[in-house]
């Protein structure tokens, strides 16, 4: 094993590398454009033994990634925000096709308007289409994601591809010691697919194809895929198991970060999670019970664990990087729905709404939602969603916007 100061991007292409992946249909955008260029890289001076093609767009790149897929060859590829969005018809057909590959996402804020920095609603698109889902923290959680990503996906009571998401910028471009297992030890926890049934052989032809079906062949279909999905729960904490002999590196379908005797509870997705441990760690120090809950599968969503972990809590402040417009927070939904009737002390649910286009969360924001997370759980008032913002934030904006105004009531009165 071996230690580097990798980017998240690269410790994503390490993944692919270590994993031997056979196929890499590929597509620049960013800030994914790292990824592919490192591949590139190492094809070219020898280093892998892959055939990578440049396509012309993100469609054309997931499909080919699970056609290859399709006749049992290791795939891999990846995107980022109008790029995925681009590939979205495909993200659905692919995982109908149940060909296990690995596609790496590493987010950014959708248009409009335009933004290079981070937030989450590219990825959240496409949380009902098949695909399932691990959110790194981490640049060596991007790294060991990507390995476990080819174990879950391919295992025949899955048979699905799977995103690995992590953090445009703060991640995709930050340099963290990241430790690189040994291959031998990757060969013995990932060996060679084994695609069973499916495979392309010219001497031994077989047909693979889609058709149209009614209303019961396709509902019979669909609760298939779900049901391979909610089996990904197990095989996960099973091949978690396995990796940690290779690695010394456990994971869990969800990370309890001091949650045990905590009254209030961070949960929240992506690499801010590293920022709300270090709040944790300094609420502690004045004596504040606070926990942070993070889910790394998100699908299949981990109901029963997060279930247990928030059993008789007092509240929950439950942080959004993503805006579900019309509704709120994603996760907010996906955990209210999960919890209710679960249990007869459900904690209060408090929605915060941060980081959207890549604006920071500080130290300060996250004392501020104990804060009111405490007060709902003791009134019994639970306030509506908040964006974190500050009052000066809010003043500028609003000071942008007259200016704005008063420059197109000039305008006007010039033509």
């Amino acid at each position: 094993m071996i230690r580097k100061l990798l980017t998240g991007n690269a410790a994503a292409a390490w993944g692919a590398r270590l994993a031997k992946v056979d196929y890499v249909p590929a597509f620049p955008i960013t800030p994914q454009t790292e990824i592919i260029e490192t591949i590139a890289h190492w094809i070219d001076i020898g280093q892998m033994d892959c055939r990578m093609v440049t396509m012309e767009s993100e469609h054309s790149m997931i499909t080919a990634a699970g056609a290859a897929a399709a006749t049992g060859v290791r795939v891999f590829t990846a995107t980022s925000s109008q790029g995925f969005l681009y590939g979205m018809e495909m993200i659905y057909t692919v995982a109908g096709w149940r060909t296990p590959f690995v596609l790496v996402n590493v987010s950014r804020a959708l248009s409009a308007p335009i933004t290079l920095e981070p937030d989450h609603n590219d990825v959240l698109a496409a949380r009902d289409s098949g695909f399932l889902q691990i959110h790194c923290a981490t640049c060596q959680e991007v790294l060991d994601s990507v390995l476990l990503a080819y174990r879950l996906g391919e295992n025949e009571r899955v048979r699905l591809p799977v995103i690995v998401n992590l953090d445009g910028f703060y991640l995709s471009f930050t340099r963290e010691p990241v430790k690189i297992p040994d291959e031998k030890n990757v060969k013995e926890f990932l060996p060679p697919y084994d695609p069973g049934e499916t495979h392309f052989r010219a001497g031994d032809p077989i047909s693979q194809g889609v058709v149209v079906l009614g209303g019961s062949q396709y509902s019979y279909f669909r609760y298939e895929t779900h049901y391979a999905s909610l089996n990904a729960l197990g095989v996960f904490e099973e091949i978690s198991k396995e990796y940690e002999e290779v690695s010394g590196r456990s994971y869990q379908p969800v990370e309890a970060y001091r949650v045990e005797d905590a009254e209030i509870v961070f949960f929240m997705i992506g690499s801010f999670a590293t920022k709300a441990k270090d709040a944790v760690d300094r609420l502690r120090k004045v004596g504040c019970k606070v926990g942070l809950l993070r889910p790394l599968l998100l699908r299949p969503f981990p109901v029963k664990p997060i279930i247990r972990a928030l059993a008789g809590k007092k509240g929950v402040a439950v942080i959004d990087q993503n805006l579900s417009l019309g509704k709120g927070g994603v996760l907010h939904a996906e955990l209210s729905s999960a919890l209710y009737g679960a249990t007869d002390s459900t904690p209060v649910l408090v929605s915060f709404i941060g980081g959207l286009g890549g604006r920071d969360i500080t130290r300060e924001e996250f004392y501020e939602m104990v804060a009111v997370t405490r007060k709902a759980s003791e009134t019994g008032e639970i306030p509506p969603p908040r964006l974190l913002y500050t009052a000066e934030e809010l003043m500028r904006m609003k000071g942008l916007q007259s200016i704005a105004r008063v420059a197109r009531q000039k305008g006007g009165g010039k033509s």
